[in-house]
């Protein structure tokens, strides 16, 4: 269904190495980090007392089966990072499109103290969307098993923005680290340990990261 259009691009900036899962299909994709303008995102003196983020547990689309292997949703990593905000004892706020059906993954969230609220009302409108970032201490990212699995190199376009915004950005590792540089305002983990340490580093730290979120560690290309 590519075939047929001139330029292809992606967000997936390791699409075609030899360490992605994600075959390049025979075509010259152009990689590009996700762009911003920094003129509608200017960076912010609020110091918000949350790490959050906004995003679907599922989303409308299921796993990928390829090679005998799933590739799966955000929901199959976010289980992983569960006792997050109860390890590092600060406070997590996620704009989470996650249907009521989902009990036993709502208890969950509960139990580890996370506060869930309606994407609906924080991304109403550009403006409230921008808002609630701005207002975050900041983002705590947690990508779709498939980009992480599949080591894509994918950055999210919400991640881009609290970047701008002058928040850190914690994002889950899809093969960052080889395309940015990470540990200043853009910090990854993997794992649920390297997760609190994470968090403990921007508390700990907090002006640091804000500096170099806004510089954008070779991330904000565009003006």
């Amino acid at each position: 269904m590519f075939h047929g259009h001139d330029d292809y691009v992606t967000v997936g900036e390791n699409i075609g190495q030899t360490d992605c899962a994600i075959l390049p299909c025979g075509l010259n994709w152009i990689m590009t980090a996700q762009p911003v303008v920094l003129g509608h995102w200017p960076a912010t003196e609020i110091m918000g007392e949350r790490f959050t983020s906004v995003g679907a547990w599922r989303g409308p689309y299921g796993s990928v089966e390829y090679h005998d292997k799933s590739y799966g949703l955000r929901a199959h990593e976010f289980r992983k990072f569960m006792e997050l905000p109860r390890l590092s004892g600060q406070p997590f706020e996620v704009a989470l499109d996650i249907h009521a059906a989902e009990v036993n993954d709502l208890a969950l969230l509960h139990q580890n103290d996370w506060t869930l609220i309606d994407p609906k009302t924080v991304a109403a409108d550009p403006w409230v969307y921008r808002s609630f970032l701005q207002q975050s201490r900041a983002e705590f990212m947690v990508a779709k098993n498939m980009y992480v699995q599949s080591n894509s190199g994918w950055f999210s376009d919400r991640s881009i923005c609290y970047l701008a915004s002058g928040k850190p950005v914690l994002a889950q590792d899809t093969g960052l680290q080889k395309i940015y540089p990470v540990g200043k305002g853009l910090l990854t983990f993997s794992t649920l340990e390297q997760a609190v340490l994470g968090v403990a580093e921007i508390v700990n730290n907090y002006p640091r990261h804000v500096r170099a979120a806004r510089v954008g560690r070779g991330i904000l290309r565009f003006g």
